[in-house]
């Protein structure tokens, strides 16, 4: 039976490919203890494994001797997780859009792109080597209440 307070979670892995496997295992069983649709298992997932391929790439650049924090909780209504790199961070607003132009037919750089599109939150610190992710099992609704739409 699923616990209804979430439960904090840190872990630190290596940076390398094979980093994330275990804690990655670790967040999706806690999901489906929750009954976390597979929908929401699925999109919690690719970002989480998107997200550890960036720290690890670009944040960490591919170095085994750096490590990646992994801060997370899975309660009955969310799952949010922080991940935190040892490099010198970046600007996500100057990530180009991959679906337009010179960009359409890059092999990479479509990360970002799947985090933000399947998962419900995505926020940086200022230097750019943290990020946090948030999937709520209830979306928040959209109602319009005399001509405004309001969550």
């Amino acid at each position: 039976m699923a616990s209804k307070t979430p439960i904090n979670h840190s872990v630190v892995v290596e940076s390398t490919r094979s980093g994330i496997v275990r804690v990655c295992g670790r967040i999706l069983f806690e999901l489906e203890a929750n009954n976390f649709s597979q929908e929401d298992i699925f999109a919690t997932h690719l970002a989480l494994e998107e997200a550890f391929l960036n720290a690890t790439k670009h944040g960490s650049k591919m170095d085994p001797d750096k490590e990646i924090k992994v801060d997370y909780s899975v309660g009955s209504d969310k799952v949010e997780i922080f991940m935190t790199d040892e490099g010198d961070g970046f600007d996500p607003n100057v990530v180009p859009d991959p679906r337009y132009g010179e960009n359409l037919y890059k092999t990479d750089g479509r990360g970002l792109l799947l985090m933000r599109s399947y998962m419900d939150v995505i926020e940086f610190n200022e230097r750019g080597n943290r990020v946090r992710m948030v999937r709520y099992k209830e979306k928040p609704r959209l109602v319009e209440t005399q001509g405004q739409t309001q969550a």
